[in-house]
Formats: C-alpha cells, sequence, structure tokens
C-alpha cells in the first residue's frame, strides 16, 4: 500500500468515527415494578363540572410530583360535560367509556364526576382517603410490570410487558399504557367554571390497551406516543387489571424527562 493510500484510509476512518460520535442516539429508559404494589388512582374529572376542581387540587397534592412515588395516577376527562357549555380539550368518548365500565365493575347505576378510583374500587371519601392510599403500597403485587421506552425529539416508542403468575389473577387481565400531562392548565370561558383557570396533573393524553394475556400469563403491548407541546412532566403509566372484575393487579410509573440525555 503506497503512503498516499495509507493516509487515504486513515483518513476516511478518522471520518467515520468522528460521524459516528456525532451521530445522536436515541435515549432510552425503563422502569419496572417492585416487590410492593403501586396503587393505581383514577380520577374522572371535567372542566365542565363545577365540583371537580377540588378534586384536581386534591390529586395534585398529594400525589403530583411525589418522590417517592406513593400511587399511579392518571386523569381521565370525560365527555359528557361538552355539551353543557363548555368543551374539554382533554376529554375523550372513549374515557367516558372506560367510566362507565368500572361503574359496572362496581356495581353503580350511573356515573358522576368527580368520581375518584382506587385499585378498581370506587371511593366516595377521597378527600381523606390519601394516607389509606398509601397504605395499600405495603400489599404484594399479584403481576409485575416493566416499561422500556426510547425517546425520539416529540416521539416516544413504549414496549410494555407484564407477568401474571396466578391462573385466576390472569383471566381476562391486560396491559395498559398511558400517556400522562403535568402542569396542565386551561382559562374556562363559558360553562360552570366560567372565568376560572383550571390547573391540572396526570391528565390522560393518550390511553393503549392490549389484548388479554395468554395461558402463561404473559402480557405485552407496543405502542408509539406523540409528545404534546404543553405541559410539564410527561410520564408513562402502565398497569395490568381485569376490566371486569376491576381489579387492578400492579402498576409502573416512568418519567419520560429519565428519557432525556
Amino acid at each position: 500500500m503506497s503512503p498516499f493510500t495509507k493516509s487515504l484510509a486513515a483518513a476516511l476512518i478518522a471520518a467515520c468515527t468522528a460521524a459516528s460520535a456525532a451521530a445522536p442516539a436515541s435515549p432510552s429508559c425503563s422502569a419496572t415494578s417492585g416487590p410492593h404494589t403501586l396503587p393505581l388512582v383514577e380520577l374522572y374529572t371535567s372542566e365542565g363540572c363545577s365540583s371537580c376542581p377540588p378534586a384536581d387540587r386534591w390529586l395534585s397534592r398529594h400525589f403530583a410530583g411525589a418522590a417517592p412515588v406513593a400511587a399511579a395516577v392518571v386523569a381521565f376527562h370525560v365527555d359528557y360535560w361538552d355539551d353543557l357549555g363548555w368543551n374539554d380539550r382533554f376529554s375523550s368518548h372513549a374515557f367516558t367509556e372506560r367510566q362507565q365500565h368500572a361503574a359496572e365493575a362496581n356495581r353503580l347505576g350511573f356515573v358522576y364526576t368527580p368520581q375518584v378510583v382506587v385499585q378498581g374500587r370506587s371511593v366516595r371519601e377521597w378527600r381523606d382517603d390519601a394516607p389509606a392510599i398509601a397504605a395499600l403500597g405495603r400489599a404484594t403485587p399479584a403481576a409485575s410490570v416493566e416499561i422500556h421506552a426510547t425517546r425520539q425529539g416529540a416521539t416516544l416508542d413504549v414496549d410494555a410487558r407484564a407477568s401474571v403468575p396466578s391462573a385466576r389473577d390472569r383471566d381476562g387481565a391486560r396491559l395498559y399504557v398511558a400517556l400522562t400531562g403535568d402542569g396542565l392548565e386551561s382559562a374556562v370561558k363559558a360553562g360552570e367554571n366560567k372565568g376560572a383557570t383550571l390547573h391540572h396533573d396526570a391528565v390522560v393524553r393518550a390511553l393503549r390497551e392490549s389484548r388479554s394475556a395468554g395461558a402463561g400469563g404473559a402480557l405485552a403491548l407496543a405502542t408509539r406516543f406523540t409528545l404534546p407541546g404543553d405541559g410539564r412532566a410527561p410520564k408513562v403509566v402502565a398497569f395490568v387489571q381485569d376490566p371486569k372484575r376491576g381489579d387492578v393487579l400492579q402498576a409502573v410509573v416512568l418519567p419520560v424527562d429519565a428519557c432525556t440525555p
């Protein structure tokens, strides 16, 4: 090999090495459930409901941003208030249907807001129930859940998996993955909350659902989220639940900010 050829080869190798070092990596991160239950707290709420803001504040005060995490929290904005003067931009009919399923599992003949559901069970006296919810974290979970996520700009690819050891628990169990956001607010211009600026945390921006568990109790769900540009501290909340009985077997939370290099 001539000196010129050697110099050219060395230059090409150096250029390739520099290009590889400069190429942006896709930051990935993960979270795995622990040996104790992480309770799932669901709030069904609406910006069109005058009695909902106190429940929103309760959720934020006791659970949003808590470290260590005392519960996995998800706020579902339902859509049946939207025709009564104010269209809630976070509402979804799918969330209304989820609340209806929760009502059936709890043998309730109606849905209402605000409603708090803990581990699949409707809780009336939620204002004083935060310590009891935290105490549920001492229980042994009936499932394990893990999340692996890869972030590329405003896109988040999530691979969630779960295992349900007990044949009784796995019958009908499904894996759910929600993208939530904190620090969201709306200046309400009509309806029962007209003139108020409402603040929200743990707002569910998207919810995905797996198929039922197989014979071995394994569950898997791969999905892609587009991260909204508003609010702060988006999180991925994954949980295993039997939608018919309402029982929540385990949950795990992954802060999306942890995926930022």
